[in-house]
């Protein structure tokens, strides 16, 4: 039996990819993996819960990411694996695996703020020095992490991302006074999620019975999405229960990212059965496989006829179409991607 323990701070963020994935881990590695002892912490100023400790995120970033002293095991006891979180790497004795999910801050730093992009790249220089075995969640991003970083493929292990399925929740259409069929876009306003262009796009189709509903919390940024509310719709922050709802009920779902490490509500979407537009770079198309319509990220007007191809479907070719989202979303598991991470773990000791 191996004492494995694990950095969940993330889990503060909920509503994001990291967020959920280190939940997940949380809630169903005890589950499924009766042979190991699972230690599982977390630091935050914002929850207070067992297991976690009041420490701020620039804090620890100062400690384990700068100077890097205190080892984990002065706060878990021994631990034979550690796995990190996302946002710091402290110093320990035991076997180190951590997991990337992009490499954002090397590829486009100018999409996220210079503070963010600071602190990563002061973790993965702790990784590259330092961490046995790399778990990444696309074949993108481990191309990524070799070319940039120099790390041997054998050390990076994919591990795809997964929907969270649960109830469907009615009425969703009422509680939003979502009165017209709507195309649904979700992230946090940010640069990267390249919602200014999917804005403009939506407007060049001039369609008075379609509504574009852009769901997601301000990020760095988003300031530039601050838009006549009669154009778009902005719902901001939405309990994740209403996530899956408002999904099942729009049109298509449209992501056009300029980069992503996998893109998750791609098959959050699918597993509804809800057609999805997304860009084809980086880890999208390993989401979306070929049920996917795909967008050159950058270009206005390709984005507008995906746009209005989608809208303007035959109903036998929205309905296969459908069909397709829904067998491509069973590709991906939560049981899958957490049997394939004990499978990590067993290879370190």
């Amino acid at each position: 039996m191996s004492r494995i323990g694990i950095d969940v701070s993330q889990t503060v963020y909920e509503g994001t990819g990291v967020g959920n994935y280190y939940r997940q881990l949380w809630e169903r590695l005890p589950q499924l993996d009766k042979e190991n002892e699972y230690i599982f912490f977390g630091s935050s100023l914002r929850r207070r819960k067992k297991g976690f400790w009041p420490f701020p995120p620039t804090f620890l970033d100062l400690l384990w990411n700068q100077w890097h002293v205190l080892p984990v095991e002065n706060l878990t006891g021994k631990l034979d694996i550690f796995h990190s979180s996302d946002w710091t790497q402290p110093p320990t004795k035991a076997k180190k695996v951590t997991t990337i999910f992009d490499l954002v801050v090397y590829k486009y730093p100018e999409s996220s703020h210079s503070k963010i992009v600071a602190t990563q790249k002061r973790r993965l220089e702790w990784v590259k020095k330092e961490v046995d075995k790399i778990i990444t969640i696309s074949q993108s991003s481990k191309k990524d992490i070799v070319e940039i970083f120099g790390i041997p493929e054998e050390k990076i292990t994919v591990t795809y991302l997964a929907p969270s399925l649960g109830p469907i929740i009615p009425g969703i259409r009422k509680k939003y006074s979502l009165n017209k069929p709507f195309i649904l876009a979700l992230g946090t306003r940010e640069p990267r999620k390249n919602l200014a262009r999917l804005i403009e796009a939506f407007k060049k189709l001039d369609r008075k019975d379609y509504d574009l509903v852009v769901v997601g919390k301000y990020g760095w940024g988003g300031g530039e999405l601050r838009v006549n509310k009669e154009e778009v719709r902005m719902l901001e922050y939405i309990p994740e229960g209403d996530k899956l709802a408002l999904l099942a009920e729009a049109r298509a779902l449209v992501y056009p990212s300029l980069y992503e490490g996998f893109g998750l509500p791609v098959v959050e979407a699918m597993s509804v059965g809800t057609p999805v537009i997304t860009s084809n770079i980086s880890g999208m198309p390993e989401a979306g496989g070929d049920a996917a319509i795909y967008v050159k990220p950058e270009e206005i007007n390709d984005i507008s006829e995906k746009l209005e191809m989608v809208i303007t479907m035959p109903a036998t070719k929205y309905s296969n179409l459908k069909d397709k989202c829904l067998e491509q979303a069973k590709k991906f598991s939560w049981e899958k991607t957490i049997s394939e991470t004990i499978k990590v773990y067993e290879g370190m000791v």
